[in-house]
């Protein structure tokens, strides 16, 4: 039994006629014929009274009749919601990202996205890049961005696009004017850093233990669990700091924070696009992650 059987059946049943249900579909008389003849043998019960004038139902008939109704209803209802959904005219998204991605870039693609794609619901839930990493796995969110590397089985991790982590200081401090300060003294100076789980704090940790410098060794007066909570840390006077470009772009432009050039090591990292490899095929993830990356040179931000 399949729906063509089923649609050609509610026709003749209908009109009561095998000669009309086929003008009405636009097929032979004798394709019905077999249409109903094979629905009959499906079911094993006869449907159809044939008549010298008329077509009649049998009980069965009636039976199947008011079903396949319903079934035909049913189909049209979720083939018309699919073809919504193709169409991206609704559909919801759940994007999980990390400190920098989430506060700092995805709020306004977010919003690009949804002048675009008015019937997609998205929500943005925000926390560490492990964190993030956990919901793609176990598939509580659509999508995540974060700012390391998830290296995890049945994740699919691309990079998205470059950042750049820079060193901060209050606009007071000795080393403001200087033309630059070697990543050695950092050694030297009050740190605040990001909380375990954070991409910032592993990719800095990364980048210092390539040059020797372990991470925790240093003199760390404060480890906060955002990023916007280290910058008021910083330009309250209490310590030094690295952050996302990105993050610190308006407390730049005020001149609450200054920015310190560093040298002897590479801060530039990526931002990461993570999803399920099983959660693939999604209408408004896939609308969503080309949408994103079309946007990848950050014009929003410029």
């Amino acid at each position: 039994m399949n729906l063509k059987q089923l649609e050609v059946f509610l026709w003749v049943a209908e009109l009561q006629s095998f000669t009309k249900a086929a003008h009405q579909l636009y097929m032979s008389q004798p394709a019905v014929s077999f249409q109903i003849k094979a629905l009959e043998e499906n079911l094993q019960v006869t449907l159809l009274k044939r008549g010298d004038k008329k077509v009649t139902l049998t009980e069965a008939g009636r039976l199947l009749y008011l079903e396949a109704k319903q079934m035909l209803k049913n189909y049209h209802k979720i083939k018309a919601g699919i073809d919504e959904l193709k169409g991206l005219k609704t559909g919801q998204l759940v994007v999980g990202a990390s400190n920098t991605p989430g506060e700092y870039i995805l709020p306004l693609l977010i919003g690009g996205f949804k002048e675009k794609y008015p019937g997609i619901k998205i929500t943005l839930q925000i926390a560490g890049s492990i964190q993030v990493g956990r919901w793609v796995h176990e598939r509580e969110i659509d999508l995540g961005v974060t700012g390391t590397a998830i290296n995890k089985e049945g994740i699919k991790c691309l990079p998205w696009i470059l950042d750049c982590l820079i060193l901060i200081a209050h606009p007071h401090h000795h080393w403001v004017g200087d033309c630059a300060v070697d990543i050695h003294e950092l050694k030297n100076e009050s740190m605040i850093i990001r909380e375990s789980g954070s991409g910032t704090r592993r990719t800095l940790k990364q980048k210092l233990a390539q040059r020797n410098i372990v991470l925790e060794e240093m003199p760390i007066v404060m480890e906060l669990g955002s990023t916007r909570a280290v910058i008021t840390a910083v330009q309250a006077g209490l310590g030094v700091s690295i952050v996302s470009r990105h993050a610190v772009k308006e407390a730049l432009k005020l001149e609450l924070v200054k920015e310190v050039p560093l040298t002897g090591i590479d801060l530039n990292r990526y931002l990461y696009l993570i999803c399920n490899k099983h959660g693939i095929g999604e209408f408004a993830v896939e609308a969503f992650i080309n949408f994103i990356k079309s946007q990848g040179n950050l014009s929003y931000f410029s």
